[in-house]
């Protein structure tokens, strides 16, 4: 399916209100016959165009991985800070381990977010993974949800190549061995003395290709739509949010467009965390984002000078305060 075919649905869709999160069952593309695989090709789309986000049913990450999981992360960020801190990189880049409460925050925000995390990424001998040695259990549960989220990304970005008429194997070229990065988020209840300020997550967009999201534990994150209006994501367990990031935004000439999101203070959020395990999309560090011919009209200039996905991530590092320049 091509973007001018895509082009021409996209009328009827645009008559249509920007307030739901539109849903896809990602076994239409894998298993399903050709209009199916052609209408998630083209709810994927127009979803991650027009809203920034969508919401993936029926993929392969096992549900029972994902609660696995979030019961390790809430029994790690529930240990004393001065264990928590053993684990922060030699590096100090932010990039694996352990990031403190308070370190990061929103492109251009004066204050923090209200969050601590921990990353795993893919191992490099030059940028090992950390491991905490009391929980043993971590190391495994979170390596086997880095590679199925992996996988499931894998899939949608190969669903997007049509589209945007790159080769099949496109985006799974500019991944395999790259950058992703599965972010374990904790948000804990916020205090009354917390700068009104802050919020748990600052309005902010990713930096990434794509982000994949299991559900978080508790509500709170919203997007704003194409309307400028914030909008909450709602999901269920066993779904997944995805969204669009910076870099696949630059990569098409902002043919699909970095999503704005955030994550507010819900009145719960005073007195219970919130736990949230995205995964980060990233490409190889020495892949080009040069816009595609296919997303750039005759006699259109492209909006953003070409740059490698390594470059505009450590330029992202700084801008959030991970990198000190």
């Amino acid at each position: 399916m091509s973007l001018n075919t895509i082009q021409e649905n996209r009328v009827a869709i645009k008559s249509q209100s920007l307030r739901k999160v539109p849903t896809l069952s990602l076994r239409d593309y894998t298993h399903g016959n050709e209009n199916q695989r052609n209408q998630f090709i083209l709810g994927l789309f127009n979803g991650i165009k027009d809203y920034g986000f969508i919401i993936l049913k029926d993929h392969s990450v096992r549900t029972e991985l994902i609660e696995r999981a979030y019961e390790i992360l809430e029994r790690f960020f529930s240990q004393p800070v001065e264990l928590k801190s053993k684990y922060i990189s030699p590096r100090n880049d932010g990039q694996r381990g352990y990031t403190p409460f308070g370190k990061e925050h929103a492109k251009d925000s004066q204050v923090m977010d209200l969050k601590e995390f921990w990353h795993v990424g893919r191992h490099h001998e030059g940028n090992p993974n950390i491991w905490p040695e009391e929980m043993p259990e971590f190391k495994l549960i979170f390596s086997q949800l880095y590679t199925e989220l992996e996988n499931a990304g894998i899939t949608m970005m190969e669903a997007l190549t049509g589209p945007l008429n790159v080769e099949k194997d496109f985006f799974k070229k500019m991944v395999t061995n790259g950058e992703s990065i599965l972010r374990l988020l904790h948000y804990p209840p916020i205090g009354d003395s917390v700068d009104p300020r802050c919020l748990r997550s600052a309005p902010h967009e990713d930096i990434n290709f794509i982000t994949i999201l299991p559900s978080a534990t508790a509500s709170g994150l919203q997007l704003k739509d194409r309307n400028g209006e914030w909008l909450d994501v709602v999901s269920d367990p066993h779904t997944l949010v995805v969204d669009a990031g910076d870099m696949l935004a630059r990569l098409t000439n902002d043919v699909i467009p970095s999503t704005t999101h955030q994550v507010v203070n819900t009145p719960e959020g005073k007195y219970k965390s919130r736990f949230s395990m995205p995964f980060f999309m990233h490409p190889i560090s020495e892949a080009s984002l040069k816009c595609l011919p296919s997303c750039k009209s005759k006699g259109e200039l492209e909006k953003y000078p070409e740059i490698t996905a390594g470059e505009f991530l450590t330029q992202r590092l700084i801008e959030i305060g991970l990198i000190k320049k």
